[in-house]
């Protein structure tokens, strides 16, 4: 049973008096499986805390149809089994870690006992240990950050929707979240997150969505979306002439970078013999050559770079 499933989900926003509606989300239909790890991708603009948003009840639809645990959005119940960390948390800054998750625990029901236990546990999960009893005022962006995973971790969720998890945090922070959400998975649990940091969406995901102007442009599993992506060649070479580097440079697709006194091309397959013969009749030493799959941040530049808003 898909754990969130839209259908013809659209959202327009008149934006002015005599201005024309502004479609955020436009017949937006697919499903997050239970247990997976689902990437939610795009330029700004392209609807996805739109669409968070709408899953969570904070705004509604202009059409379409939405579903969390086969619940219709808004159900209590269905609300109560998932834990939610939105774009820019705000949050009570005259209070300590320890107290904001203490309130969150009471939102939803929970016991004196398990909320301490689980405060202490997840301050400790999220690296913020140290500074459970400093207000929140004196919090890095990073910290409140990590403070804003572990309040949408208080009910012990089935479900995480977590918009831009990793914004804020530096390298460390970043390795830290992607270990945490694959911890998540490893506990059966569904982790449902967009993010702008591509690379950390190649090491966690099982599926992702690239949405483009309201719409999704394509939904695979992320190892589909790197084949279908294609494979490029990787040449290193030495001795490349500056009319040979510049012949090389017109073949079809590709790129050549100088590294100091050597070359490297990436090239599509279909291309790399000529390369490869451009560098011999240029008495250029080739060094290396080697399989370079494109990456993630290739295909959603395809896809939808020509999208992004300026």
């Amino acid at each position: 049973m898909p754990v969130i499933r839209t259908e013809n989900l659209s959202k327009s926003y008149a934006p002015g008096l005599g201005k024309a509606k502004v479609d955020a989300l436009s017949d937006l239909s697919m499903s997050v499986e239970e247990r997976e790890i689902f990437g939610f991708l795009g330029p700004n603009g392209a609807g996805k805390t739109t669409t968070m948003k709408i899953l969570m009840g904070l705004i509604y639809p202009t059409g379409g149809r939405a579903w969390i645990f086969d619940r219709p959005v808004g159900d209590i119940d269905a609300k109560r089994r998932l834990g939610f960390l939105p774009e820019h948390p705000y949050f009570y800054d005259q209070l300590t870690a320890e107290e904001i998750l203490d309130y969150f625990g009471r939102l939803f029901g929970i016991d004196a006992a398990t909320r301490t236990k689980r405060s202490r546990a997840l301050l400790e999960r999220v690296g913020i240990a140290h500074a459970a009893k400093q207000v929140l005022r004196s919090y890095s962006k990073g910290m409140l950050q990590r403070i804003g995973i572990a309040q949408a971790l208080i009910n012990d969720p089935e479900l995480v929707i977590l918009d831009e998890p990793m914004s804020g945090l530096d390298p460390v922070g970043r390795k830290e979240v992607r270990d945490l959400i694959l911890s998540l998975k490893a506990e059966r649990r569904t982790v449902f997150f967009s993010t702008h940091i591509l690379a950390d969406v190649e090491v966690v995901c099982d599926r992702v969505a690239i949405l483009a102007k309201g719409k999704v442009a394509t939904l695979s599993p992320l190892k589909d979306l790197l084949e279908i992506a294609g494979a490029d060649v990787e040449i290193v070479a030495t001795g490349v002439s500056a009319d040979a580097r510049a012949r090389i440079a017109a073949i079809e697709g590709a790129k050549v970078s100088d590294l100091g006194d050597r070359v490297m091309v990436r090239v599509p397959e279909a291309g790399a013999a000529r390369v490869l013969d451009e560098c011999r009749a240029a008495g250029a030493r080739v060094l290396a050559l080697s399989p370079a799959r494109r990456s993630l941040e290739d295909l959603f530049m395809k896809v939808a770079g020509a999208t992004a808003l300026p």
